[in-house]
């Protein structure tokens, strides 16, 4: 059941604020200057980043509780932890699909995309819809999106039948011969979840995955090999058949 408006007061804007400030102060403790280069190094933003850990982020989430607006306002800070943590404070159930498409155009590296699709998301009543639109987006980060929420979902979508997982796979294809690095690294992770779920997508993306190995484009022919490294392994299908005996 999804919770009632609640009504904006002087006294709620005030409660809010003095949350929101919280938040942040507690950021600024628990920031360093080595965890700020660190993100560097793995292109991550760090104009606007204060330098927390995720595990730290986490935590405050975890202190915090689920309130839908305070992560609005987290959210409209622009820091980089501040939108990190809305991945662990804001209520799936309350995110509208306008809201959706408003922060996927504020992504602008794969740390907030991929944590945001992975913790939010893809809990949402609109990720498989989201999946499909953003994995066309002519935008990095939100195709990017698009392809993080198809490996999102393998994860965490236990109740979904395999073959609805199957529409993915024309989409990831397709989306093999983006040749930006962070576009073509999440098609390559949408497809070896997928071929991890079970023993008939395991086929299916292999199948998949052979015919980008033989592109003479290097951004499909990389991601077909590397897929195939994976989903053609002992370990994989060893795995697979011991879930189908269970």
């Amino acid at each position: 059941m999804k919770r009632a408006p609640q009504k904006t007061t002087k006294k709620t804007r005030d409660a809010l604020e003095d949350e929101l400030e919280s938040a942040l102060k507690w950021l600024k403790q628990h920031a360093t200057k080595r965890t700020r280069e660190g993100m560097a190094r793995y292109g991550l933003a760090s104009d606007n980043a204060l330098g927390v850990s995720v595990a730290d982020i986490r935590l405050l989430g975890k202190r915090l509780g689920k309130n839908h607006e305070l992560a609005a306002a987290l959210w409209k800070t622009g820091v980089y932890e501040a939108r990190m943590l809305t991945s662990f404070v804001d209520e799936p159930g309350r995110i509208t699909s306008a809201q959706m498409d408003r922060w996927c155009r504020d992504f602008d590296n794969w740390g907030i995309c991929d944590t945001l699709c992975f913790h939010l998301f893809d809990r949402t009543p609109f990720a498989w819809e989201k999946a499909r639109q953003y994995s066309s987006s002519p935008r990095e980060f939100v195709k990017r999106a698009g392809f993080a929420l198809m490996a999102s979902l393998v994860v965490h979508d236990k109740a979904a039948p395999g073959p609805r997982f199957l529409a993915f796979l024309p989409l990831i294809e397709e989306g093999a011969h983006d040749e930006r690095n962070f576009v073509k690294k999440a098609v390559n992770w949408a497809l070896r979840c997928i071929g991890k779920r079970d023993l008939a997508l395991n086929a299916a993306a292999i199948a998949v995955a052979k015919r980008l190995a033989e592109s003479k484009e290097p951004s499909p022919r990389w991601v077909g090999k590397d897929a195939l490294r994976e989903l053609a392994s002992p370990k994989v299908r060893a795995r697979l058949l011991r879930t189908r005996a269970q």
